[in-house]
């Protein structure tokens, strides 16, 4: 292949391209005078953009009024301009007004402006400071329509003014706005406020706008609200505060309860704005075909940000019926108890994080029922404690396998380190002797892992219960205040990371019985495990271990819920004692060691499972041999 070089007149060429460029560039630059009146102009621009970006709601009121001031005739022009068919809405409701209404667990603000509620106070609730729960104030939630019209123009639900009426119909209150093209000429939300309910009744319909709606050009809905926080921590309050919603035929899902996250969903039959303890749930009767959603984490410093927890948004498409609007659809405002929300009979219930599969199923089935009948007859921080003592006496069982597995691997330690020693130098040989005397004793390490595996999904179950039991919510035990939050005996003067300022005594205890159980349990293992060379001392292993999940507890459990601390504390004793007893008075080493040699003597079938793993040994252990054949 012929190798390229520059020749001298490549290398010329390129000089006179670039020195004709640079003339080219300096004979264009512009002078100082014309630099100086650029950048005084673009100064212009910035300071006009950054007015217009921090006035533009006050100049949208001044024009507002502006258009009020006019003359009739004029002001008519004006809003017909702007509002096409709808300037007959805007004209008779200029003014921007709020109507109240009550029952006996809400109460309710309505605003013609836009047509939607500004205020929601759930009224047998209080945060952690006494103060009254809102769920929707001070314009921290919107509910909008966008919608286009038959004479080109795009028009928002929000920005409009609609007519307000209340009436009554039996004992449910109905408020009515409409937005008007005229008297008969409408598009009406409609609100059914039913007694001692939490769930809102919701329509939007309207009448003789077939020829006023742009059928062609899509309807959207947006619903979209920021959470406040309510909870003592924010940072606890958050880890459990999601937007969650059902959708292809029952399917549950979330987001993410981090950073920002959004998703396109299908089919879905109801959103959940959840904010740990209350939520904001929209629910339709016919599915939202595609619903855009997402959230936004607005905790990056509990120390600051302490007003609101999330940024939510849901934004769908409405599909028109004869060129008209035709939906039901349905507010839940209220708190997030299972109890309560599967009275609506929609899986709103769902929205619960009791865990997936098994473990969600274990605090429906289970710990949900079991609770909330102690409860009925018990104070709620004694119902912690009997409902533990029920859960571990069940399990009991699971603690005497496992600690007869420690035991009989603990008896027959002396004859598995002689195995091991007899066959130093053939570890495939070693292994094999090992598990051929394991099983013919009936002792295997396998059997104490397993008693271990059962316990995980009730373990996981009551790690999802207690942070989302809302009956636990400002219940007292002790010196906790609330049970669903921390306990606090010692405030620190200042903050440390991960652990907080304050110092809670439950996660103290709870970390002080873990210790000893460990002690306990390590130990055992530790003496029961023979020794392999190359291997580390396991004692050594087992005396780290003993000081980790005590931290870790002391450390990560201090803004977590005391009701999930009492039950770590109180389960941990129960162990230790149950370990007491067990060996103590049940077991006996001498009587297990007689039973191993029993075992022993009888011929003992090998398994499949067995029968394979001893050949995949044999292979394992000639292709070695070949290969250290093939290296001579």
């Amino acid at each position: 292949m012929e190798e390229k070089k520059l020749d001298l007149n490549t290398i010329i060429g390129f000089v006179l391209i670039a020195g004709l460029l640079l003339y080219m560039l300096y004979q264009n630059a512009p002078t100082e005078e014309e630099v100086a009146a650029e950048k005084a102009k673009q100064e212009q621009i910035d300071a006009t953009k950054s007015e217009v970006e921090v006035n533009n709601e006050e100049e949208v009121v001044a024009i507002e009024n502006a258009i009020e001031n006019l003359p009739d005739s004029l002001k008519t022009l004006a809003l017909q301009n702007k509002f096409g068919a709808f300037a007959y809405s805007a004209n008779t409701n200029s003014t921007t007004n709020e109507v109240s209404v009550e029952n006996e667990v809400l109460k309710l603000k309505f605003s013609n402006k836009g047509g939607q509620l500004t205020e929601v106070k759930l009224k047998q609730f209080v945060d952690y400071d006494s103060i009254p729960i809102y769920l929707v104030k001070d314009n921290n939630a919107a509910f909008n329509i966008n919608f286009g019209t038959t004479d080109n123009r795009t028009l928002n639900t929000q920005d409009l003014n609609f007519q307000s009426t209340v009436t009554k119909n039996g004992e449910n209150q109905i408020v009515s706005m409409k937005l008007k093209v005229s008297e008969a000429k409408f598009l009406e939300y409609k609100y059914i406020i039913k007694p001692n309910d939490y769930m809102i009744d919701f329509s939007i319909k309207s009448q003789g706008l077939s020829d006023v709606i742009n059928s062609s050009k899509k309807v959207d809905l947006d619903w979209r609200q920021k959470t406040y926080h309510h909870d003592k921590s924010i940072s606890y309050e958050n880890r459990y505060t999601r937007l969650s919603y059902m959708h292809d035929g029952g399917k549950s899902n979330k987001l993410s309860p981090t950073g920002e996250d959004e998703e396109i969903e299908k089919e879905v039959e109801w959103l959940s704005f959840r904010q740990h303890f209350f939520s904001s749930i929209l629910v339709t009767d016919k599915l939202f075909k595609s619903v855009a959603l997402s959230s936004k984490d607005l905790v990056e410093n509990e120390k600051i940000d302490t007003v609101f927890t999330k940024l939510y948004n849901a934004k769908t498409t409405l599909a028109l019926k004869g060129n008209e609007f035709d939906e039901n659809l349905g507010f839940y405002y209220g708190p997030t108890q299972v109890k309560i929300l599967k009275t609506y009979d929609r899986k709103l219930e769902e929205s619960v994080p009791l865990g997936w599969g098994i473990f969600g199923w274990i605090n429906k089935y289970l710990f949900i029922p079991l609770f909330n009948f102690l409860i009925g007859f018990i104070p709620h921080g004694i119902a912690i404690v009997v409902m533990t003592v029920i859960i571990k006496l069940a399990m009991s069982f699971v603690q005497y396998k496992q600690y007869l597995s420690q035991m009989k691997m603990k008896v027959l330690k002396p004859e598995l380190d002689a195995v091991r020693e007899k066959y130093k130098d053939n570890k495939m040989k070693a292994q094999q002797e090992t598990m051929a005397l394991q099983n013919k004793a009936g002792a295997s390490p396998l059997s104490g892992c397993l008693p271990a595996l059962i316990q995980m999904p009730v373990f996981y179950a009551l790690f999802m219960f207690f942070p989302t039991a809302f009956v636990l919510r400002q219940k007292k035990f002790l010196w906790a205040d609330d049970l669903s939050s921390y306990d606090v005996v010692a405030e620190l003067p200042f903050d440390i990371p991960v652990y907080g300022d304050h110092v809670s005594l439950f996660p103290i205890l709870a970390a002080i019985a873990i210790f000893f159980y460990m002690k306990m349990t390590t130990g055992q293992q530790a003496v029961s495990q023979p020794q392999q060379e190359g291997m580390p001392d396991m004692a050594k292993m087992m005396k780290y271990m003993i000081y980790f999940a005590p931290i870790m507890m002391l450390v990560f459990f201090n803004k977590y819920a005391s009701g999930l601390s009492i039950y770590y504390f109180i389960s941990n004793l129960i162990s230790i004692g149950i370990m007491i007893v067990i060996k103590n008075f049940i077991l006996d080493e001498d009587k297990i060691h007689a039973q191993i040699q029993v075992n022993k003597a009888k011929p003992k079938k090998e398994s499949k499972f067995q029968k394979r793993m001893k050949d995949m040994m044999e292979q394992a252990e000639q292709q070695k041999k070949a290969q250290k054949r093939n290296k001579k």
